[in-house]
């Protein structure tokens, strides 16, 4: 049932244009765009070495945050979460399905986003497990939150939040702007947010070849503890 489930959300989100359009090519544009152009001062070394890994955490606040906040909130807003809880897929399946779903996604985004990156270039370092591990534990913060908004605003204030914060974090959270642009104390209270965070993470990793980066991973797990707490003492499912 889990699976099925899962196999209708993955069809469901790929078939929704603006799903669509949010988690793969809005990435695939950006990165390709800085990478070939000389329109930002990304420091030393090849810009698509730099761009990838905040395109990467990119992807995943685009699908574990922005996506499944506006689609779990419309689908409650529509009364289909109340109407799967009366089937034999218990909630917890549900759950489970929608976090397949996100993997699965988050999954299909890695490959195109390396692919076009190593078309351009890319020489990625370190160890890829780290990188996955890094990319799990940013789905899981990123999730708590997305349910969170989902499960406690309007549809219609969800849909607005979600990509409004899609939009700041993408210009503040170091993912094409590298925050030593900021100045000090702006950038040390940027270096908490969770898109900062991955994105740091994985240039530790797949950029200057580090094993798992202790920083990164400890700001992750205090969102995600915090986002799935918040998630599941607040979530209304009607």
């Amino acid at each position: 049932m889990i699976l099925a489930q899962t196999g209708y959300e993955v069809r469901t989100l790929l078939r929704n244009g603006e799903q669509l359009l949010l988690t793969m090519i809005i990435p695939v544009v950006l990165l390709t765009l800085f990478s070939a152009t000389s329109l930002l001062d990304l420091g030393p070394g090849d810009r698509v070495d730099f761009l990838t890994p905040g395109i990467l955490a990119l992807a995943v606040m685009s699908t574990a945050f922005t996506g499944q906040a506006i689609g779990t909130g419309f689908e409650r807003r529509y009364g289909v979460l109340k109407r799967l809880g009366a089937t034999p897929l218990p909630r917890a399946g549900l759950i489970a399905a929608k976090t397949l779903t996100v993997i699965a996604v988050e999954a299909l985004q890695a490959i195109v986003i390396c692919a076009v990156a190593f078309a351009l270039g890319w020489e990625p370092h370190g160890d890829p497990l780290a990188a996955v591990a890094l990319i799990l534990l940013g789905t899981a913060a990123f999730s708590g939150f997305g349910l969170l908004m989902a499960g406690t605003l309007r549809a219609e204030t969800t849909l607005a939040a979600a990509n409004l914060v899609y939009i700041l974090l993408l210009a503040v959270g170091g993912v094409v702007f590298p925050l030593d642009e900021f100045p000090s104390g702006v950038r040390s209270a940027l270096e908490l947010l969770p898109i900062s965070a991955l994105a740091d993470g994985l240039r530790q990793v797949l950029q200057d070849g580090a094993g798992l980066p202790g920083g990164p991973l400890l700001v992750l797990a205090v969102w995600a503890v915090a986002g799935l707490a918040l998630a599941a003492r607040f979530f209304k499912w009607e």
